[in-house]
């Protein structure tokens, strides 16, 4: 159960990531954008997958956690009329691993585990700053996340699909600001106020190709206490991302 454990920890912390990227904001009333984004995050933490267990400490750079991941998707959008402004990001994988688990009063025996993930943060909020090379949007909403593990011992003989989801409240801070005519830096913070802890910090450079097309490139650390049935954790993912902004 330890290494099923680890990742769904990884999991946890790995989703959520409501983030918009691109450069300068267009001045119509209406605008909407989409953005596809990559992040190569690496994982540091400890797990207690149990309550009353031991904990499993953990430092995974991202070509290891890369390894096991079998297929994901990170969506983000934002939506904006005036100074009101709403954000979306949604993000899902699916990770498998092969190994071996101890079986009390049996032996180490062959497992294999499989995790699925899904995440969607919605944030909406009121642009407080709109001046010639500068927004600022301050924002409340909430993160959900549902991480569904499963393992399968001796092909199937032993079989265990624990679910784990839940939804945090959070508030947010974005600010652009223009450095150049096709040039801008993206600010962006949030943190958690429910009764788990969790916080995010991301800085992007953002490049406009076109009308409609922006390319980004930055660096986000997601921070994330998490406590639940008794079984707790706390990780931290840190890494460059990429992304590219169709905005219309």
């Amino acid at each position: 159960m330890t290494a099923i454990s680890y990742k769904l920890l990884a999991a946890v912390a790995g989703v959520a990531l409501p983030l918009t990227a691109g450069a300068q904001e267009p001045t119509s009333d209406w605008s909407g954008q989409v953005t596809p984004y990559v992040w190569a995050s690496g994982l540091g933490g400890s797990v207690t997958p149990l309550p009353g267990g031991p904990t499993l400490d953990f430092d995974k750079s991202f070509g290891e956690v890369l390894e096991d991941l079998d297929i994901a998707l990170f969506l983000a959008g934002q939506i904006r009329y005036k100074r009101i402004v709403v954000m979306g990001d949604f993000s899902t994988s699916t990770s498998s691993k092969e190994g071996a688990v101890p079986v009390p009063g049996v032996g180490i025996l062959p497992a294999e585990g499989r995790l699925n993930q899904r995440s969607l943060t919605v944030t909406g909020g009121y642009r407080v700053a709109d001046e010639e090379g500068l927004t600022l949007d301050v924002m409340g909403g909430l993160r959900h996340w549902s991480v569904r593990s499963t393992i399968d011992v001796a092909g199937g003989a032993i079989s265990r699909s624990p679910r784990v989801s839940f939804t945090d409240p959070l508030v947010a801070v974005k600010a652009n600001v223009g450095l150049a005519p096709r040039l801008s830096a993206i600010a962006y913070g949030d943190i958690g106020i429910g009764s788990r802890s969790t916080a995010q910090l991301l800085l992007t450079l953002n490049y406009q190709v076109s009308n409609h097309l922006y390319l980004s490139a930055g660096y986000r650390q997601l921070w994330l206490e998490y406590a639940k049935g008794g079984a707790r954790g706390d990780a931290t993912m840190a890494g460059p991302l990429v992304g590219a902004t169709w905005r219309f």
